[in-house]
């Protein structure tokens, strides 16, 4: 009887991707399996922040508890290793990921086995096994650029390794004819792609959309900087039918001093740039963006410009963080700010983000979209081409079809079919 294994996966869309792999490799070894019935439990880690990293730790002590065996992959294994060492059967990084069935043979044997030294492996090229329908996440390169004081992921990631334009064309083009229709493109700063292999994000988009059939491509966040410095090109790569006008753009925080102690490289100035050239381009564009509230630095003064910064652009999704020191980082050592504190600025910009996108989706209600259903839970979920989830009471997931706002949430727009 074979060894069953389940894969828990934490965080970002790049772990979704990395767990894509993972399955691919245990399911030639393995019986793959849900957590009740497994004899291990690999679980794919996230530690952007404290409150995420004890909540997955905590996990593992619990299916430990249980009589599993558990292997850690994902950031914690570098991030916290030796917390990681101390409670796993066995554990790898992120870029090692392929070796995966090493890792857990090690651990049904009882012999742990940390995989953590630091490899070069061209995921784009690695088969996959997903675990939806519908959606299909392509990695495009791993690292970044950044020197952000707050952030441990790149003590996980490392440098930018972009993966191989070939290589990704391939899995996008093998994705589509699989039956994939919305292909979500994603690393830790897609503005960075290419810059370490002599080619670019725009080039990467022109060649995707000339990939036949029908699709839509989610770009993944990109450094506010980098957006800029390669705007008009990527304006006009945006203009393929293909590509969501959807845009990921995390300014972090609205005052230019903080920004500096962040190690941000952009100015709020070139931040909102990039937000009103796109929104003159396209009559209809989804623009996401990242807060982070509580950082050392940041004054009543400072969180009020970000407050404004954010009444004036008029995100349509905000992702709102309190600051959380992270062992390691530059910003580790200055004097943390009282919790209270964090708590009042995050739900004043939630306030704010909820007063958005009501007024948003408010003025939505009568129009008419091209959408593609991407997901089903009882009620179908489809984008438009601005990205803008829109339910349905019917459909099936891949169709394309019309659909008429009838009613909306903060959350989504409630649509009818029309065609």
């Amino acid at each position: 009887m074979k060894v069953r294994v389940a894969l828990e996966t934490y965080g970002c869309t790049m772990n979704q991707a990395d767990s894509d792999i993972m399955r691919a490799e245990i399911s030639k070894e393995f019986e793959l399996s849900s957590v009740d019935r497994a004899d291990v439990v690999v679980i794919n880690s996230c530690g952007v922040i404290d409150f995420t990293e004890r909540k997955i730790l905590k996990r593992v002590e619990e299916l430990k508890r249980s009589g599993k065996v558990v292997v850690v992959a994902g950031c914690l294994p570098r991030i916290s290793a030796k917390k990681v060492r101390e409670i796993a059967d066995s554990a790898l990084s992120p870029d090692n990921v392929h070796r995966i069935r090493e890792v857990v043979r090690a651990a049904i044997s009882g012999r742990k086995l940390f995989i953590i030294k630091k490899a070069s492996i061209d995921k784009s090229r690695c088969e996959k096994k997903r675990a939806r329908k519908g959606i299909a996440v392509v990695s495009i390169a791993e690292g970044c650029m950044g020197r952000c004081t707050f952030c441990a992921t790149r003590f996980a990631r490392g440098r930018l390794r972009s993966f191989s334009l070939d290589g990704i064309l391939d899995e996008v083009e093998k994705a589509v004819k699989e039956g994939y229709v919305e292909i979500q493109l994603t690393s830790q700063d897609t503005g960075a792609y290419g810059r370490d292999i002599g080619t670019s994000l725009p080039e990467l988009l022109e060649k995707i959309s000339s990939i036949e059939g029908e699709f839509r491509v989610r770009v993944g966040m990109m450094n506010p900087r980098h957006a800029y410095e390669m705007l008009e090109d990527l304006l006009n790569t945006f203009e393929s039918k293909k590509i969501y006008k959807f845009l990921h753009l995390p300014v972090q925080s609205g005052d230019e001093k903080v920004l500096k102690d962040m190690g941000r490289n952009y100015t709020v100035e070139e931040f909102e740039e990039v937000v009103s050239s796109f929104r003159r381009r396209f009559d209809d564009v989804m623009i996401s963006t990242d807060v982070i509230v509580g950082f050392p630095t940041e004054t009543e003064e400072a969180f009020y410009r970000t407050f404004e910064l954010i009444r004036r652009v008029k995100p349509d999704l905000l992702n709102i963080t309190r600051y959380s020191p992270r062992k390691g980082t530059p910003a580790y050592r200055l004097k943390d700010m009282p919790d209270w504190i964090k708590k009042d600025r995050s739900r004043a910009l939630t306030r704010l983000e909820n007063r958005i996108k009501e007024k948003k989706n408010a003025s939505l209600v009568g129009k008419e979209f091209e959408v593609v259903v991407t997901k089903s839970d009882g009620r179908f979920l489809s984008r438009s081409l601005a990205y803008r989830p829109v339910v349905l009471e019917k459909g099936r997931i891949g169709e394309f079809c019309r659909a008429k706002v009838v009613g909306y949430t903060t959350t989504h727009l409630i649509g009818e079919r029309t065609v």
